[in-house]
């Protein structure tokens, strides 16, 4: 048998054959596989005609098996044998894939996500969560990439087309040292913070947004300030008292309560933004990618409102 006529073979007509040399029959093997007599003739003739060998002989009603297909018997098995293993293997990576979801959520969220994740997963204890917390930048280049399946994240990407979902109300307010100056007035206007030190994040972050806006909202210049590169970073500096900050009222929880921080009654905050989860527009999600979404959507408002009543 020459390799051209090897690839004449199918695994069809090997699991054909093996139907028909269990059965000794063509009638049984067709009605074994749901198929015409004829059509397994058919099938086991071009078998026959690719090895270059008989495989079955007539013999009155019945049907012999030659010596060839004696010989072919153990490789078809394996062949078809092999196969199922495959099939088997690849059903159960998929199983896992379906079961897996990637979400990535900005750092913002740090104080949050995980515990709605986490709440998500006692519902469905199979599903897999891979989590990746990092800026803003970084996770619309997961989007882009297709690194991830989900996002949490305070406003949805510019360059990027998705699908977002918003799940509940993000307040920004601004920050200080409880000995700050500014602690001991009521109604503070834009105006009066001229000429105070501020800390911010990296051009692009959310906060930093929200601290250009507020600014320029007004028709006033927004003052000098030193970039940190993280909400963590920015906090401890405002309780060392090195300035005054914008921030996420979701990151400062703990030190509220410890009386680290305070938060000033400014005219215009909190700034109050939307909380999204989304995804690539027009990705389709995983059954268990799905699930998460929706959890968030409808479970979510009630989470955040438990999670952060103070801000409610």
């Amino acid at each position: 048998m020459t390799e051209h006529a090897s690839s004449k073979i199918t695994l069809r007509q090997l699991q054909i054959f093996l139907s028909a040399v269990e059965h000794r029959s063509f009638v049984q093997a067709a009605a074994e596989l749901a198929l015409t007599p004829p059509a397994v003739s058919m099938q086991m003739s071009r078998l026959s005609e690719a090895l270059g060998a008989p495989l079955f002989e007539k013999e009155g009603r019945s049907t012999r098996v030659t010596a060839a297909a004696t010989a072919l018997v153990p490789y078809a098995e394996r062949v078809t044998a092999t196969l199922h293993e495959a099939i088997d293997v690849i059903d159960t990576l998929q199983g896992e894939l379906d079961n897996l979801v990637r979400v990535a959520m900005v750092s913002t969220a740090r104080n949050f996500g995980p515990h709605l994740l986490q709440e998500f997963k006692k519902h469905h204890p199979d599903t897999t969560l891979e989590i990746n917390i990092t800026n803003r930048r970084g996770v619309i280049s997961q989007l882009e990439a297709g690194e991830i399946d989900l996002a949490l994240m305070g406003r949805t990407p510019r360059r990027v087309e998705v699908d977002a979902v918003g799940f509940a109300k993000h307040p920004y307010v601004l920050i200080a040292s409880p000995d700050h100056p500014l602690t001991k007035f009521r109604r503070i206007h834009r105006v009066d913070l001229k000429g105070h030190r501020f800390l911010v994040r990296e051009t692009g972050s959310g906060t930093r947004m929200v601290h250009d806006h507020f600014f320029e909202e007004a028709g006033l210049p927004v003052p000098t300030a030193q970039v940190m590169d993280s909400n963590a970073n920015i906090k401890n500096a405002v309780m060392a008292g090195m300035g005054m900050a914008f921030i996420s009222e979701h990151t400062i929880s703990l030190e509220r309560m410890a009386g680290r921080l305070k938060v000033l009654d400014v005219t215009g905050m909190p700034e109050l933004r939307d909380w999204y989860v989304l995804h690539l527009k027009g990705k389709t999600l995983s059954p268990a990618a799905a699930k998460l979404r929706r959890f968030v959507k409808e479970q979510g408002p009630q989470f955040m409102q438990e999670f952060f009543p103070e801000t409610q």
